[in-house]
């Protein structure tokens, strides 16, 4: 569904995306993990086309995304951290959006009815705590029913509750038709919601398979133990050099 091919990204003097070749399929759901600083965030931005690759390509369903942002419809993005103007209140945001993509089928609202935002659409974005700005990003990002679903840190912030609700709405989204990418630093949450794992380090995918396959080859049986050994045997690699 989106193929990463040969990308490559520098700022300035510092390389942050080296040789980047990944495939996310459809049907499956992802972990991206890795240091920061390992380029995820990067990788993240080209996939939407909000930063551009110096060399290589990626392609949507096929199509490179170079030059037609058309791509983008398919796509539901919950950002880290949510930015929206200060004075506009919840409900607004939530019309303004659907203006923007009148010509989407299908709305889906019901994280908004679970997260209970139909009943705040009065208030103003300045006035939410950072918890709720982030019901207002996963509501807008499952909005359009899109096929891909890229979701950075879902749960940072929200309360238990909300957590789990917005973990349900991951889980039952995961489905053959769909593509999730997920990073977060809650490895609890990946070895929950993800089935493969991509991982990242310094600019390089060095590990890029299941979940299962990782922990079999750690011998670790949490996905957050078997990333803390890769990380140590590579650590332990580059202080033999």
């Amino acid at each position: 569904m989106i193929t990463v091919s040969d990308v490559n990204k520098r700022f300035g003097k510092l390389e942050v995306l080296k040789s980047i070749h990944v495939d996310f399929k459809r049907g499956k759901s992802y972990a991206m993990i890795g240091p920061n600083g390992s380029g995820k965030t990067t990788l993240i931005k080209c996939i939407l086309g909000m930063v551009l690759s110096d060399t290589g390509s990626i392609t949507v369903n096929g199509k490179p995304i170079a030059n037609d942002w058309s791509y983008r419809n398919e796509i539901g993005y919950m950002p880290q951290i949510g930015r929206y103007p200060d004075q506009m209140k919840i409900g607004q945001i939530f019309d303004m959006i659907r203006d923007l993509r009148q010509n989407q089928g299908g709305i889906d609202d019901e994280l908004i009815k679970e997260f209970k935002l139909d009943r705040m659409a009065d208030k103003r974005m300045h006035t939410l705590s950072g918890g709720t700005r982030q019901k207002v990003s996963a509501s807008l990002a499952f909005l359009f029913n899109p096929k891909i679903m890229i979701l950075d840190e879902p749960t940072a912030g929200l309360d238990p509750v909300a957590v789990e609700i917005l973990k349900e709405k991951i889980v039952s989204g995961n489905n053959k038709d769909r593509t999730f990418l997920i990073t977060s630093h809650i490895m609890s949450d990946l070895d929950e919601l993800t089935s493969n794992v991509v991982y990242l380090e310094e600019g390089k995918i060095l590990f890029d398979d299941t979940i299962d396959l990782l922990k079999e080859e750690t011998g670790e049986l949490k996905l957050g133990r078997a990333i803390a050994t890769i990380m140590k045997r590579n650590i332990n690699d580059m202080e033999r050099v």
